[in-house]
């Protein structure tokens, strides 16, 4: 029995290594792959100059989730010229340009340097040198 017990453990031991070291190897393509599903979540912000008003009906028959209130966290807006910045430094990765992406990623950073997307930009630079 406690040959047996001592088999299940060793094996699980070694198991869970073989998978966290595939895990690692896959770690910057999971990188890659988790800021594009990122950048296709934001949503450009146009630069308009008009205000937005909202009303309501008391006693409308509309559902609470279908009603727009102002200021409400919808979803994470950026700079559209910021947004195509950083999709071309992307895209230049996706293209094999290291080099030509480090330099645009690090534009990028240079550009806008409280933008929201300044840390996956600095993970972006950091792997784009290696």
């Amino acid at each position: 029995m406690k040959k047996l017990t001592m088999l299940l453990l060793l094996s699980f031991i070694f198991g869970s290594q073989a998978l966290y070291a595939d895990e690692k190897s896959n770690s910057t393509q999971s990188f890659w792959d988790t800021l594009r599903s990122k950048l296709e979540s934001l949503t450009p912000q146009k630069k308009v100059a008009a205000t937005n008003a909202t009303g309501g009906v008391r006693g409308a028959a509309v559902a609470s989730e279908d009603v727009y209130w102002k200021n409400e966290a919808t979803g994470q807006t950026i700079d559209s010229d910021e947004l195509e910045a950083f999709k071309k430094a992307l895209k230049l990765i996706d293209a094999g340009n290291k080099a030509q992406a480090k330099s645009a990623f690090s534009e990028f950073i240079k550009k806008y340097p409280s933008s929201a997307l300044r840390k996956e930009a600095d993970q972006a630079l950091a792997l784009s040198s290696s």
